[in-house]
């Protein structure tokens, strides 16, 4: 599957404006079906009353259509489940100060 290992290259690279983490790693991605005719990619945002929803959708899409070889980009936003923080990966959990590296203990 390198056309989906390439769309989700893509993904890491489309950000919520209001958040400086990437989609994918916000966890707002759920699933992403692809073919050479259609790359359709069911996300989410973080949270329903989000008004960049056309921004980020229209982003992920040109990136797409830019850069693989689909025919259409169909964005399918959805709010079940809705998103909470523990989908975030680690990599954004750390940059966003939600999770702490472990350190040594002087102490021992």
């Amino acid at each position: 599957m390198k056309l989906k290992n390439k769309i989700i290259d893509i993904l890491k690279e489309c950000y919520d404006p209001e958040i400086p983490i990437d989609v994918w790693n916000l966890g707002l991605i759920y699933n992403i079906e692809v073919n050479e005719q259609l790359a359709d990619i069911t996300m989410t945002l973080t949270t329903p009353g989000c008004t960049m929803a056309e921004h980020i959708a229209n982003n992920i899409k040109t990136q797409i259509k830019n850069n693989c070889d689909v025919k259409d980009v169909k964005i399918n936003i959805t709010f079940d489940p809705i998103w909470e923080p523990s989908f975030m990966t680690d990599f954004a959990k750390e940059k966003l100060g939600l999770k702490m590296k472990k350190k040594k203990s002087n102490w021992e």
